[in-house]
């Protein structure tokens, strides 16, 4: 069988990204769009990048439930599902989103060209649903003043937190992904006293060093987004960037969590919006507010590619009646053992 390569869900960390989430428009015709438009992202990717190698440009490419069922119908990954609104103290709404690029570069203007590129290339197939541009906030702090993302596990532990293995076969190598765009009412946040925000946090403002177990609250942020089964902790990637619009006086957090299973980050978002236990909800939630939130499914760069070469059939079940879906793409899988059975594809599409 030949290797599967993720796309780069645990690229480094860079200092910009754009988070670009798009709806697919009506009519075969677009779907056929978006579908050529899949096997064009690494070719893209490669030639924008190549004006500046040190420059770290990749893209992840993913999909929503929806969109999944109209672009490649079955088999499809066992955990997809459209994101579940979650009501607590305060509101986890559920936005559309058929499509997300997450795009990432030392520099803006290589996300800016790839961004434009890519819709470019995409055209009326698609309608834009949300667009943020994250920059990172001096040394890697978030605009309420922490530094996020200190417990993101690293190599080897970051793979096994999210790229998906023998539990979904078919679909080894892929990833979920969710994403919430947050608004954060800053003038209430900064009239709390420092020690009060830290309590909230569950870290030190100026050290990042976690709180002691003893004087941090149960309700604190880190203590509710950590999650323990059968006693190991079950991780998840997260890229968060801060985003603002000064004039307008929007300032927020744009959340990205990675995970080979959306479970642990929805478990993480109950905990946090209804409370562990119930009621003992997230504080910080008091002072952001979630805006967006859409769940896609992250498939192999490999998959990627497939689609484009026209050659992909369902050999899942050769037996079956059932009639073929006019304009559905289709996964071609072994049948001996249910990994992907793709095309083959240059290492450099994976991992930096």
């Amino acid at each position: 069988m030949p290797s599967v390569f993720p796309q780069p869900v645990v690229a480094q960390l860079t200092r910009a990204a754009i988070f670009l989430v798009v709806t697919i428009n009506s009519g075969k015709e677009n779907e056929a769009a978006v579908r050529a438009s899949c096997g064009d992202l690494a070719a893209l990717q490669r030639a924008v990048g190549f004006r500046d190698l040190e420059g770290r440009l990749s893209c992840v490419m993913a999909f929503g439930s929806d969109a999944w069922d109209r672009l490649f119908g079955a088999p499809k990954p066992k955990d997809l599902h459209s994101f579940h609104e979650i009501r607590g103290q305060h509101h986890a709404v559920s936005t559309p989103g058929d499509i997300l690029f997450h795009i990432r570069s030392t520099r803006m203007d290589l996300c800016f060209e790839l961004a434009t590129q890519i819709m470019s290339r995409l055209g009326s197939a698609v309608s834009t649903a949300d667009e943020v541009h994250g920059f990172k906030y001096f040394d890697d702090r978030d605009l309420i003043g922490f530094v996020d993302g200190t417990e993101n596990p690293v190599d080897q532990a970051a793979l096994d937190a999210t790229i998906i293995g023998e539990e979904d076969g078919v679909f080894a190598g892929g990833s979920y992904v969710i994403v919430q765009k947050y608004l954060h009412d800053l003038n209430g946040w900064n009239a709390l006293p420092i020690e009060e925000q830290e309590r909230i946090i569950g870290r030190t403002k100026l050290s990042d060093i976690e709180l002691d177990d003893a004087l941090k609250p149960s309700s604190a942020h880190n203590a509710l987004t950590t999650i323990i089964e059968d006693g190991e902790q079950l991780e998840i990637v997260r890229d968060n960037m801060p985003f603002g619009d000064v004039g307008k006086g929007e300032f927020g957090t744009y959340f990205i969590g990675y995970a080979r299973s959306p479970g642990r980050i929805e478990q993480m978002l109950e905990n946090m919006f209804v409370g562990r236990p119930p009621g003992n909800y997230d504080r910080l939630l008091d002072f952001s507010r979630a805006v967006t939130g859409t769940l896609f499914f992250v498939p192999s760069a490999n998959f990627l590619e497939d689609v484009t070469t026209g050659e992909a059939q369902s050999t899942a079940d050769p037996t079956s009646k059932e009639p073929e879906v006019e304009g559905k793409f289709r996964l071609r899988l072994s049948p001996s053992d249910g990994s992907l059975g793709i095309g083959s594809l240059k290492k450099e599409a994976g991992y930096e």
